[in-house]
């Protein structure tokens, strides 16, 4: 006698409550990509302005890295450590109230940033803002995987809410170029225009609509219900390293550092790297001399600040629309793999279809068009030059490298029960992503960087932080398709286990 096959859940149309959520998590989710994006783009001229260095020197260019060091690793260390509590929090106390403060306190602090006087004022308050995002992406990822308990459904809903990450991409570049377009037109701060600081404090956006939703949010049904009926037990680390979870909560974690090695240690680094791609704006240190040595009330000083300026928003606005590819590319890939989610079964199979790639490509963008070096022959041939070269690459770096970001959010709610789910997420995401993974960008910037600047002969200082990011994208994504055979898979249960 056979058994009868088992019934398909019945889908029904998303609620008005259900579309709200989602909604809410997508502006999240873009909001937080938003926020961790900006300072790659703001880093150099909101350093150059707060340490009054100059980055065309040995001295100036090495300084603005190690902050650029400091501040990256810095505020992902707050923000692991926070983000840790935070999905304990979020099993302890619910998914709805954590996330709604995350929001808060993130957008906030952005808009403080903005009003920096010192580098290690934004560094503080870079940290502020990383402990919200970090809080967030778990106690959002938890919330948007408990209302849907059909497993497509529950795959689609988390994929494509997650792409709207690279949407905050997108935004944020867009951003950045109406600042440095704009930027004259806006009240002064600090007795500047400068657009780094319109950028940072664009950051409170998220946080208006909240204030007016908040009060129509539910709590997660799942958690609320075990909560009520008193099923719900109290979530702690040591649980996560049980026989039962010890390979996924170690592999998932490394894993997802090797996801952020290769996004901060490698990618974001595009925009420091562009301004070596044009000849014309080697002018500019020159210039920054040569306007030492005149009258400042002078005709000529007067022409040569005009020069500087054309050549400063010449090379951010190439740095924007590099960007620019950049989060277009994230945006297809988070798609893409938002659609391949709910076709291939197996996790393995769906993560190393980015992974293997990217293996191979990532480090030739960054060895060739990156570093300025592909033949000339070759750039005649095609009629086009490094910079065009390199917009196409970091397009498909970008496809390779964020849809993976993405995968976590759909992997880790299948992987454990619910009272563990927010520790579980926010261990990988934040220990393994945020602590351990973007210390990826200093070993680029302090380590790799300065060695390949003295090994390899004839390289300017932005090439050699190419060739860095070279190094570091092969040693993450290795180490990822290695790691990647130990991933378990997901046991076929329902999400409310």
């Amino acid at each position: 006698m056979t058994s009868a096959p088992p019934v398909e859940p019945q889908r029904t149309r998303l609620t008005g409550v259900q579309w709200l959520i989602c909604s809410i998590a997508a502006i999240g989710f873009a909001f937080d990509i938003y926020e961790l994006l900006m300072m790659p783009l703001i880093a150099r001229p909101a350093l150059v302005e707060l340490l009054h260095v100059d980055p065309d020197t040995d001295r100036g260019f090495t300084t603005i890295l190690a902050w650029n060091g400091n501040i990256m690793w810095g505020s992902a260390i707050c923000g692991g450590t926070f983000g840790l509590l935070g999905g304990y929090l979020t099993d302890r106390f619910g998914r709805r109230r954590v996330l709604t403060w995350s929001i808060l306190l993130y957008a906030f602090s952005a808009m403080a940033a903005g009003f920096s006087t010192s580098a290690e004022m934004l560094l503080v308050l870079r940290c502020t803002t990383f402990i919200g995002v970090c809080v967030e992406f778990v106690a959002a990822v938890a919330w948007i995987a408990e209302l849907f308990p059909d497993p497509k459904r529950r795959e689609a809903v988390l994929g494509y809410t997650q792409a709207f990450s690279s949407v905050g991409g997108l935004l944020v570049t867009v951003a950045y170029g109406l600042c440095v377009k704009y930027h004259d037109l806006l009240p002064a701060i600090h007795g500047g225009h400068a657009a780094w600081r319109y950028t940072l404090i664009s950051g409170v956006i998220p946080a208006l609509p909240l204030i007016f939703i908040r009060p129509f949010l539910p709590e997660s049904p799942v958690w609320a219900e075990k909560k009520l009926r008193g099923l719900l037990k109290r979530p702690s680390l040591g649980a996560l390293f049980q026989p039962a979870y010890l390979r996924t909560s170690l592999v998932s974690a490394f894993l997802f550092a090797c996801t952020y090695g290769a996004a901060f240690g490698a990618i974001q680094f595009t925009p420091q790297i562009v301004p070596g791609l044009n000849k014309n704006w080697a002018a500019l240190p020159l210039l920054r001399k040569q306007i030492e040595k005149v009258d400042p009330a002078s005709s000529a000083a007067a022409e040569i600040r005009q020069k500087i300026k054309t050549l400063n928003d010449d090379q951010q606005s190439v740095v924007k629309d590099v960007q620019l590819w950049q989060e277009v590319g994230g945006l297809f890939g988070r798609f893409a793999l938002a659609w391949l989610a709910v076709r291939i079964v197996s996790r393995r199979r769906l993560l190393r279809l980015f992974q293997i790639p990217g293996l191979v490509l990532i480090p030739l963008v960054f060895l060739f068009p990156a570093a300025g070096k592909v033949p000339q022959e070759i750039l005649s041939s095609l009629h086009t030059d490094n910079i065009t070269l390199l917009k196409y690459g970091i397009f498909v770096a970008g496809f390779l490298t964020i849809a993976q970001m993405s995968f976590w959010g759909n992997y880790l709610p299948r992987v454990y029960p619910v009272y563990l789910r927010g520790t579980g997420e926010g261990w990988a995401a934040n220990v393994g992503g945020r602590m351990v993974g973007t210390g990826a960008n200093a070993l680029t910037g302090y380590l790799l960087a300065p060695y390949f600047l003295g090994a390899v002969g004839g390289l300017t200082r932005p090439a050699s932080l190419a060739y860095g990011a070279a190094t570091m994208a092969f040693v993450v994504f290795f180490a990822g398709v290695i790691a990647s055979c130990f991933l378990p898979e997901p046991l076929p249960e329902d999400i409310a286990d």
